[in-house]
C-alpha cells in the first residue's frame, strides 16, 4: 500500500512531513508532526514542527518551532512556515497556537511580532522546566488566535 506524502504548499516554500512522534504523557509531551521546509527551488533551507494541542510544557516550548539554516536566513522562510503551519493547525481543529522565543533572540522575536499575534508575557520558565535545564531562563511569550 503507497501513501501520498503530505506537503503544505505556500506561494514561496513548502513544508514536507518528515515524521509524526506521538503523544508521551508521562513525559508531558504532545504529539508532534515534523517538517522539512523547502523553498522554490526544493531545497530543504530549515526544519520545522507542530506540537499539536496545549499544555504547560507547550505554553513555555510554543506549539511551533522552527530552524532555518545559517546559509538560508534572511529570506522569511521561518515566517513563512508558521503561516501554513497555521492552517495546518487550524484544519486540525486548534483554535490558538502559541510560539515563544528566548528574549535575546532578536531573529525570532520579529518573526514572532510580524504573525501579529498578541504577546503575553516575558516568562522565567520554572526551575523544573527542561529549557531551564538546557540553559535558558525566560521565553517571550506569543499566543495567536485561528480565526
Amino acid at each position: 500500500m503507497f501513501f501520498k506524502k503530505l506537503v503544505l504548499q505556500g506561494e514561496e516554500i513548502s513544508l514536507e512531513l518528515d515524521k509524526k512522534a506521538k503523544e508521551d504523557k508521562i513525559a508531558d509531551w504532545l504529539p508532534s508532526h515534523y517538517f522539512f521546509i523547502r523553498d522554490s527551488r526544493g531545497t530543504v533551507v530549515g526544519k520545522c514542527d507542530l506540537r499539536i494541542g496545549h499544555n504547560e510544557n507547550s505554553y513555555y516550548a510554543g506549539n511551533i518551532g522552527y530552524h532555518v539554516f545559517i546559509e538560508y536566513r534572511g529570506h522569511h522562510y521561518a515566517l513563512k512556515a508558521c503561516r501554513l503551519l497555521f492552517e495546518y493547525a487550524k484544519s486540525l481543529g486548534m483554535k490558538y497556537l502559541i510560539i515563544t522565543c528566548d528574549p535575546d533572540n532578536i531573529a525570532s522575536r520579529k518573526t514572532c511580532e510580524h504573525l501579529g499575534g498578541e504577546f503575553l508575557e516575558m516568562a522565567e520558565l520554572p526551575a523544573e522546566n527542561l529549557l531551564r535545564k538546557s540553559g535558558s531562563t525566560h521565553k517571550c511569550i506569543f499566543r495567536y488566535e485561528l480565526v
